[in-house]
């Protein structure tokens, strides 16, 4: 069963750098994302985002959605992920399971790809301390870090990395913009995130009993980034 869905996998990895090369009637956007960009998304909670996209686009053969847990763990963890993932399916998205944002250049599919767009919709670890404890904080930067590492040689020439994140304290003491120049991206555009203008995204809490809960995005940005060389 690991290997059928495997070879499944590498079959959709390989259609997804077919379609992109195929000139494009017509491209659809939604905000800062469109239907010819090879768009993976990562840390995705009960896949609304994803589905935001797809929907928008009206098919979602260009984008790889991910998730750090199980297919089984997802739909336990997210009222609304089961039809969201069929939707997606029904759109032709790609989607992978157990993903480590850490280590992305690493997945033996998703180290085939370069992407033009790589989104993390506000990235955070499990919380063993307040927010806003140095140490939990530090726990969140390393996170990061490691995934701004990982991703910077899955781009494409042009390509960015976009990461939406609170800006108010103690959330501004992840210095996103830091994290990311420390490994050679720099910060192209910073611009305000309004949850309104991205239809049916429900932004998730992640971790612990109230994982399935959403939670303010006000005062949030989406920080752009390309690589420096």
């Amino acid at each position: 069963m690991i290997q059928i869905e495997m070879d499944y996998l590498q079959s959709r990895v390989k259609m997804l750098n077919i379609n992109n090369k195929e000139v494009k009637k017509e491209v659809k956007w939604m905000k800062d994302y469109s239907s010819c960009q090879k768009i993976l998304l990562v840390g995705e909670g009960d896949f609304s985002f994803s589905a935001c996209l797809g929907k928008a686009f009206g098919s979602a053969v260009n984008m790889v959605a991910t998730s750090l847990y199980s297919k089984e763990t997802t739909m336990l963890k997210y009222s609304k992920s089961a039809k969201n993932l069929i939707e997606l399916k029904d759109l032709g998205c790609t989607i992978i399971y157990q993903v480590d944002a850490h280590n992305l250049r690493k997945h033996p599919l998703l180290n085939r790809i370069l992407f033009d767009r790589i989104v993390f919709n506000f990235p955070a670890t499990a919380l063993k301390w307040s927010e806003s404890n140095v140490r939990q904080i530090e726990r969140h930067q390393r996170l990061v870090k490691s995934f701004f590492r990982s991703c910077r040689d899955m781009l494409e020439k042009n390509g960015e990395v976009h990461v939406t994140h609170k800006i108010k304290e103690p959330y501004c003491r992840w210095e996103i913009e830091r994290l990311a120049e420390d490994v050679g991206l720099c910060l192209v555009e910073k611009v305000l995130f309004r949850r309104s203008e991205y239809p049916g995204y429900s932004n998730k809490r992640g971790s612990g009993s109230r994982a399935d809960e959403t939670f303010p995005a006000g005062n949030s940005c989406t920080f752009k980034f390309a690589r420096t060389t």
